[in-house]
């Protein structure tokens, strides 16, 4: 599990295709690695990876046809600059909203635009992906908890300040650069709760359902 609030650099070092998958060398460029043991999760621009190897700043990670199918990962170049962050603790303070470094899709920059000191990003994505967007709500864009400004049938936006764009690699973003989206996990499992489903119910009637989450402020009437 991790916040979404990078902790430091890193540079693909090597990628080597191994039948179907790849495993793949990460430099922590300013990331301590101090504290890091094998098995430890790292987000790596938003891909949960586990560490299966150690060597000075650098860790090793082997990376499933899954994960290449659903995420940037699979286009990586050596050399290329990705956000890191070590896994939430839980003494850690929450500063961003909780990830799974589990992508939901991959999302492509349409438009940036300068904002007073501000940077506005807006990001395309599938729509079906939309209903689990919210105006103001949190989103996770390769690694980085966001705050959604704005929102379109297949696109929501972002507005980035100075901070965050020098922190992360959103500064090196352009028109057509592809990113990782991993949407609210409350999102997806109040749809699960509310949706019809189709395993064997319980004796016992629910009383979830849409009309009671709107009437108790979990969800908007319509």
């Amino acid at each position: 599990m991790f916040t979404g609030i990078i902790e430091g650099f890193g540079r693909v070092a090597q990628l080597q295709r191994k039948g179907g998958d790849l495993t793949l060398k990460i430099h922590a460029q300013t990331l301590d690695m101090s504290d890091v043991k094998l098995g430890d999760s790292i987000a790596t621009n938003g891909v949960c990876l586990t560490v299966t190897r150690l060597e000075g700043s650098s860790y090793w990670a082997d990376v499933s046809a899954e994960t290449l199918a659903h995420t940037t990962l699979g286009q990586w170049q050596v050399g290329q600059t990705v956000n890191l962050e070590k896994a939430l603790q839980p003494i850690s303070r929450l500063g961003g909203h909780l990830v799974s470094g589990h992508v939901d899709a991959i999302g492509e920059i349409s438009a940036i635009w300068p904002d007073a000191r501000s940077i506005r990003y807006r990001v395309k994505v599938m729509p079906e992906l939309m209903r689990y967007i919210a105006l103001k709500g949190s989103i996770c864009v390769d690694g980085i908890s966001l705050t959604v400004t704005g929102l379109d049938a297949d696109e929501f936006e972002l507005s980035i300040v100075p901070h965050t764009a020098d922190e992360t690699i959103m500064s090196g973003y352009n028109v057509g650069t592809k990113v990782n989206v991993e949407v609210d996990q409350i999102a997806r499992y109040l749809e699960r709760l509310i949706a019809p489903q189709t395993a064997p119910t319980p004796s016992k009637e629910s009383t979830l359902s849409a009309a009671f989450l709107a009437e108790h402020g979990f969800m908007g009437r319509r």
